[in-house]
């Protein structure tokens, strides 16, 4: 009876369509953690009754929604995806001994996407004749595929920032000549050097011309805990509005039954509370084998309970299966560590981990997506940044929030990690007054961002006054 309910409101709405509705579409960057945050924002947009259209390449769709968690993956059924053809790329295996620590290898399937520009102009053009305003979300690294927006008189478009507040101030502020402003707020950040390769700088700086026309900035992150940052980001651009719309992950996870759950967190529910550290380094980091060693021996002489994620660095076509390496541990590892530690070598349901009572540390590269999820599941991280903003999102977790430890300072990228580095800085997270004045302060924040989700909080009030805007 319900369904027959469904699809007969369906279709009135469908009738009342005609020059009424505003209709939102959402075009993410290809990369796992983009991908990712555009599809918690369209579910967030689709709650307020807003039809969402996500558009990408076939692959990176697919990528998208097979990777989707904290949520029921029926939830998004209401999205219309876009799987659009471009043309074939080439999929490299990542390679561990680069120059930096840049995924370049994916650089392909990047110059691939920039192809969507026709296909994208199609559909706003199809949309805009029958809606009444065309809301385009857009990551700020594919702008050039959504140029033609200015073309469409009922279209605009807004510039999606995957990476916290903190850094992209610091690094619009560098741009600009660091002009002086009075804010005890800015602090000495890390260079650039080493995070990027000069090829996707290039890249950047393409996609860069054409965010002029963009109405406003969105951003993953909440005023609950990168106000300054935001503020100082609206003293400083004024490319239309700001809204700090995060985080986007949902903060209460949804429990799977017992068949659906992955067999970490089977282990997990038998292990005390705060007692285990979680080490994972991204869909994007590629580490040399002597790496790994070193972190397997570390993990081992901490003697601390751990979950470890090891898994090669993403392709461009995560489901081309061809050259996937699988890591060799130092002999005997996985049966001496039996019941003390696991490790995964595929996909990990890193929300369903993070929010487990007995997670009481993350060992991460400092990507945004596991910064403000671990934020929001208020555990603190030990920060081994790799690339990109990793190393600023560091500087942000250890000494703006004091949620964190330094494990590789980025003056030392170059160098290799010792296992006694390691241990010790999962002793300091796990076992130290330090460690649990962090826990305390990440519960702090978690219940902050909580608080803001409430009905006069400041990040439902922020996500309403964006809706409320949109739809004038």
């Amino acid at each position: 009876m319900a369904s027959d309910e469904q699809s007969n409101r369906k279709s009135h709405s469908s009738n009342n369509f005609l020059q009424t509705q505003v209709v939102v579409v959402v075009i993410p960057f290809p990369a796992q953690g983009h991908l990712n945050q555009l599809l918690h924002l369209s579910r967030l947009i689709l709650s307020h009754n807003l039809p969402v259209h996500y558009v990408g390449t076939t692959t990176h769709n697919r990528q998208a929604t097979v990777r989707v968690q904290g949520w029921d993956p029926k939830s998004i059924s209401n999205i219309h995806f876009h799987d659009f053809e471009v043309p074939p790329f080439v999929s490299p295996p990542p390679n561990p001994n680069a120059e930096t620590k840049f995924p370049s290898h994916l650089l392909p399937s990047f110059k691939a996407s920039s192809h969507l520009r026709e296909p994208v102009a199609k559909l706003m053009q199809s949309l805009s004749s029958i809606a009444r305003r065309v809301v385009v979300i857009h990551d700020s690294l594919i702008a050039s595929v959504v140029q033609d927006v200015k073309n469409i008189t009922n279209a605009e478009n807004y510039t999606f920032h995957s990476i916290s507040a903190f850094t992209t101030f610091s690094v619009y502020w560098e741009e600009m000549g660091r002009p002086q402003i009075e804010s005890s707020h800015i602090l000495e950040v890390p260079s650039l050097e080493g995070c990027f390769t000069t090829q996707f700088l290039d890249f950047i700086e393409e996609q860069l011309q054409f965010e002029k026309s963009s109405a406003g900035n969105i951003y993953n992150t909440s005023r609950a805990i990168e106000s300054p940052y935001i503020e100082l980001l609206e003293h400083i651009l004024d490319t239309g509005k700001h809204w700090a719309l995060g985080p986007f992950n949902p903060l209460v996870i949804e429990k799977k039954n017992i068949n659906g759950r992955h067999l970490c967190m089977e282990w997990l529910d038998k292990q005390e509370q705060n007692s285990v550290i979680y080490a994972s380094f991204g869909t994007t980091t590629a580490l040399t084998e002597e790496q790994i060693e070193q972190i397997a021996i570390g993990l081992e002489q901490s003697q601390q309970k751990f979950i470890w994620v090891l898994r090669d660095a993403d392709k461009g076509d995560i489901f081309n299966e061809d050259e996937v390496r699988r890591h060799k541990l130092p002999k005997g590892f996985e049966e001496r560590m039996e019941g003390f530690g696991l490790v995964v070598r595929d996909w990990a349901p890193q929300l369903e981990i993070l929010s487990h009572p007995s997670t009481g540390g993350f060992m991460s590269h400092c990507g945004w997506n596991s910064c403000i999820e671990s934020i929001t599941m208020g555990v603190p991280i030990a920060t081994w940044p790799m690339h990109s903003d990793q190393p600023r999102n560091s500087v942000l977790i250890t000494q703006v929030l004091k949620v964190g430890l330094v494990v590789k300072d980025w003056a030392k990228r170059d160098e290799l990690v010792t296992a006694s580095v390691i241990e010790n800085s999962i002793r300091r997270l796990m076992e130290t007054k330090e460690g649990d004045d962090m826990r305390e302060r990440a519960e702090d924040l978690k219940k902050a961002i909580h608080r803001s989700m409430d009905e006069d909080g400041v990040s439902r009030m922020e996500m309403d006054s964006f809706i409320t805007h949109i739809t004038r």
